[in-house]
């Protein structure tokens, strides 16, 4: 079964947003910042056992109450790809990242 397409990711730390099997495609994926002063750095990548990650974005920056769009072409389906998100923050307050898979 799919995981949901809209993520509230609160604190840092790697999420598996989509999982291989759950046979879903995405086109996008939007990473919005909802602190108000401080940015994320965040980390999306691929992954699949036996042949490691793939990052898709390394160690990007987005600033407070800053969305990012990433336009992209992944495949859950048996065979495919895992989709992990991993967000650092910027400053000593507990980020908070909302995140959808289009």
């Amino acid at each position: 079964m799919a995981r949901s397409r809209y993520n509230n990711l609160s604190g840092e730390g790697t999420t598996e947003l989509l999982r291989e099997g759950d046979n879903v495609s995405v086109s996008k994926i939007s990473m919005a910042n909802l602190h108000a002063s401080n940015a994320v750095t965040v980390d999306l990548f691929i992954q699949k056992q036996n042949l490691g990650k793939f990052y898709l974005i390394k160690n990007v920056s987005i600033p407070a109450l800053t969305s990012l769009i990433y336009d992209t072409t992944i495949d859950t389906k048996d065979g495919g790809f895992s989709l992990f998100i991993n967000i650092t923050k910027s400053a000593s307050e507990t980020p908070v990242v909302d995140v959808i898979t289009f």
